[in-house]
């Protein structure tokens, strides 16, 4: 009978994250379809926000904060030996 109770036990246990990875069901209807205004609206900004992005200059200049720390020697050998 305590082989039995500790081989149900052990298989709830070793069962409990199988249950864990089940798939969860909405039970909740899906909300309202967007608009046809909402969705330019939507594209707008999308739009607005590519063109934002382009107009970010690219890092010409590589900051280096400890520049400054390191001897003028160290920081050209460094760098050197660190490109391809």
């Amino acid at each position: 009978m305590k082989i039995l109770c500790a081989s149900m036990l052990l298989a709830a246990v070793v069962s409990g994250p199988a249950f864990a990875q089940a798939p969860q069901f909405n039970m909740m209807a899906d909300g309202p379809g967007k608009t046809p205004e909402q969705i330019e609206r939507q594209k707008a900004l999308e739009k607005a926000y590519k063109e934002s992005l382009r107009k970010i200059p690219d890092a010409a200049v590589v900051d280096d904060p400890w520049g400054g720390v390191r001897n003028a020697s160290q920081s050209k050998t460094s760098s050197k030996s660190r490109q391809p």
